[in-house]
C-alpha cells in the first residue's frame, strides 16, 4: 500500500505504552525526529493535526539547509559474491530459443545511476580464459573510472584497515 503524500513523513506508533505520530526528516545524512503523543496533546486526532503541522515546517526548514555532495561508495567486497572478484559473476543465459549459454558477467557503474554490463562466453574462450579476461576488463573499467593508482589506493587501503 502506497503512502499519500498527505502523510509523508508520518508514521504511527502503536506499541506497548506508546501512542501516537512520529515525525521523520532526513538532510545530509541527519534524522530529525519527533513523537506527537496522543495522551500528552488530548487525543488522536489532535496528535496527528499538530504531527502535519509539524512535519510542514520540518520540511521548510529542511529545505532551507543546503544539500552537501554525496560521495560515490566503492564498495569493495561482498559476502554474496562467489568469484572472488567483484563485479565479475559466473552466469547461466537463456537465449529465446530455449539454449543456455555459460559466461562470465562483468558489470560496473562509471557514473552514478548508470551500470554498464559485459559477458565472455566460456565455450568460446574456456573456463580460465573466460573468467581472466571477465577480470582484466573489470579492472580496466575500474581504472577508467576512478584512476590508474585505484587498485594500488584499494589495496593501500585495505591494509591500513587490517591493522586498525
Amino acid at each position: 500500500m502506497a503512502h499519500s503524500k498527505a502523510k509523508k513523513g508520518i508514521s504511527r506508533i502503536d506499541s506497548g505504552s506508546t501512542h501516537g505520530w512520529f515525525v521523520r526528516g532526513y538532510r545530509n545524512g541527519k534524522t530529525y525526529s519527533k513523537l506527537f503523543s496522543d495522551r500528552k496533546l488530548g487525543g488522536k486526532g489532535k496528535a496527528q493535526k499538530l504531527a502535519k503541522a509539524h512535519r510542514d515546517e520540518l520540511n521548510a526548514e529542511l529545505e532551507a539547509i543546503p544539500k552537501k555532495p554525496r560521495r560515490r561508495r566503492i564498495v569493495v567486497s561482498d559476502v554474496r559474491n562467489k568469484t572472488g572478484e567483484l563485479g565479475v559473476c559466473r552466469i547461466v543465459k537463456k537465449g529465446t530459443n530455449g539454449t543456455t549459454h555459460e559466461c562470465y558477467s562483468v558489470s560496473w557503474r562509471p557514473e552514478s545511476h548508470i551500470q554498464k554490463c559485459t559477458t565472455f562466453s566460456i565455450k568460446k574462450y574456456g573456463e580460465a580464459k573466460a573468467f581472466k579476461i571477465a577480470v582484466d576488463h573489470r579492472r580496466k573499467m575500474m581504472r577508467e573510472i576512478h584512476g590508474k593508482d585505484f587498485y594500488r589506493k584499494l589495496a593501500a587501503e585495505r591494509r591500513k584497515q587490517a591493522k586498525d
